[in-house]
């Protein structure tokens, strides 16, 4: 039996994604064998009939035309009598309805329920995993528990520098874990509280639209929801990429992970972006010897590159190896189980054999299973996530969409922000999205947190702009803390003195973002800044400073 791909619109063709079985394995009616990446989101590859895969005609990243031929199924030559059986009776549905429908209970989900109780409205909100979405259950609070407990390390390990004679510390990585798995249940239980005292319905099981205004939810249960208006926020998945090797069992993704209770002498991560860089810290704190590998020509293409540059430097005197320029051909296996990378960088075919192998290379819109074609809803311009306008609207006026599904800015802050701005507008009050402003963090170390423009996008905006370096060499209180590295750099419009940017990297950058993200958002200049009495000592006079950079000059540099 030939098994071909279903016809997709559009005129351009498919990405093959992940292959689920090999030549020769024995599948029954419905099994997945493979996703294709389309225009309209991910298509499933399911086999018709029970039987064995003779040929697999195509490879993970291979363009899918619609119609083209890719397995090749013999049919079971025996088919089992058919029994006398008495076909399963589904349960029928239970019908439900509610103000508001919320599909996904992540941090733009469970915060939008909230505050539509609050403002009012009858609540149903769907998840068919666990509240708090990725950032309580494997991204954001698990992380960084992991963080706190390597900071931990590595400060028992330096205390000779602040007097401390103390042990070499062994790490218990089970209880590293139990630890961070209990910090997740706390917050959990607390989400499951809010929705109780708040009287949201919590349904159980994925969301699937019927039409504009109907969903099925099924997990133990089956429902059927109506709602005046939709919430769409489904959130994003662990992205796939078409490296040979991937499924061998010393690979592992971010949430594998979380739950690793033996530590490994060796990693080898690949991508330096934001979860492989805080994991990479992670892991060199507790012991383990790490290595890098980024496509890109830099670490965290995302923040400043001065702020990029100063962490590489910080991680390699971690011990942490970094290789950029760097392409992933392939991971093997060796001999002695350990995984070999074969990379392939500026100076030719390079190897990094490790114990395990981090891919840390992002997350993807999640809509698998939602049926938001038959809601007639449109991708955005990237043929990735959801379209929502700056009302978070999609182009049906009733259906809204926030964080990641939107693929807009994957950030937990972000998520919670659009939900409260998509109630608010079926509540009829107009109101619109403003990116300007809005901090970011990223859990190295030091921690860098950026918030506003850039250099990089003040010049590719044309804009005039004044920048003030201050270094925590010249604050008190990081040489007291003995975390002198770092800087903060400040960004000015030229002819206003309205803050427009800052990059902080040091002690203390997560929490020191705001107070600039406040200024930004309200049009403070540096001179107001300047005029502000700081508390010392504390980190925050580095904000201080740098606004007094951008007028007559930091007084302590």
């Amino acid at each position: 039996m030939e098994i071909r791909m279903s016809v997709f619109p559009g005129s351009k063709p498919g990405i093959a994604g992940k292959i689920q079985v090999a030549e020769g394995a024995e599948v029954e009616k419905g099994t997945l064998l493979a996703q294709v990446e389309t225009g309209k989101g991910n298509r499933p590859v399911k086999a018709p009939e029970g039987g064995v895969i003779r040929k697999i005609l195509f490879s993970e990243g291979d363009e899918i035309k619609p119609k083209q031929l890719l397995f090749e199924l013999e049919e079971r030559a025996e088919k089992e009598e058919a029994k006398e059986a008495v076909p399963e009776r589904e349960e029928p549905a239970e019908e439900k309805s509610a103000d508001i429908l919320i599909i996904g209970g992540g941090p733009g989900g469970y915060v939008a329920a909230i505050y539509a109780a609050k403002r009012g409205k009858s609540v149903i909100l769907a998840e068919k995993e666990a509240l708090g979405g990725t950032c309580l259950n494997a991204g954001c609070i698990p992380t960084k528990a992991l963080v706190r407990s390597a900071e931990v390390c590595h400060e028992i390990a330096g205390a000779a520098e602040f007097g401390i004679q103390a042990e070499k510390p062994c790490v218990d990585m089970k209880r590293v874990i139990a630890r961070k798995d209990e910090v997740k249940k706390k917050l959990l239980h607390g989400i499951q509280s809010l929705m109780d005292s708040n009287q949201i319905q919590v349904l159980e099981g994925t969301a699937e639209f019927l039409s504009e205004t109907q969903a099925e939810i099924r997990g133990k249960k089956r429902y059927l929801v109506k709602a005046k208006d939709i919430i769409v926020a489904t959130g994003s998945k662990t992205s796939k990429i078409p490296i040979p090797g991937m499924e061998l069992p010393m690979v592992m993704n971010s949430t594998q992970a979380l739950d690793l209770k033996e530590l490994p002498q060796s990693v080898a991560i690949i991508g330096g972006g934001v979860i492989g860089m805080e994991f990479a810290f992670i892991y060199a704190y507790l012991g383990a010897k790490v290595h890098v590998v980024e496509f890109m020509d830099r670490l965290l293409t995302m923040v400043d590159k001065e702020a990029s540059e100063a962490i590489e430097e910080e991680a390699k005197k971690a011990g942490i190896q970094i290789h950029t320029k760097t392409k992933v051909k392939e991971i093997k296996k060796a001999m002695d189980n350990q995984a070999v990378v074969v990379c392939e960088g500026q100076d030719g075919e390079s190897l990094i054999v490790s114990e395990k192998v981090l891919v840390a290379i992002g997350r993807e819109p999640d809509m698998d299973g939602l049926g938001w074609e038959k809601a007639g809803l449109e991708l955005n311009e990237r043929g990735r996530g959801l379209k929502a306008d700056s009302h978070m609207r999609t182009n049906k006026e009733h259906i809204y969409a926030i964080g990641d599904v939107t693929n807009i800015m994957q950030l937990a802050h972000v998520a919670s922000h659009q939900g409260i701005t998509a109630v608010k507008n079926i509540l009829g009050e107009a109101e619109e999205m403003d990116y300007t402003a809005v901090p970011n963090v990223i859990f190295t170390a030091p921690e860098i947190a950026s918030t506003g423009l850039t250099e990089e996008a003040c010049q590719e905006r044309q804009i005039a702009y004044k920048v003030s370096r201050f270094s925590y060499e010249g604050n008190g209180k990081a040489l007291a803390l003995g975390r002198p590295q770092g800087f903060i750099k400040l960004i000015g419009e030229k002819e206003t003195g309205r803050i427009l940017g800052c990059t902080i990297m040091g002690a203390d950058a997560s929490a020191l973002i705001a107070a600039v993200t406040l200024a930004i958002k309200n049009h403070v200049t540096a001179d107001q800044i300047a005029e502000t009495i700081f508390a010392h000592p504390t980190t925050g006079e580095v904000i201080h400073e740098a606004a007094m950079g951008l007028g007559i000059g930091a007084l302590h540099q």
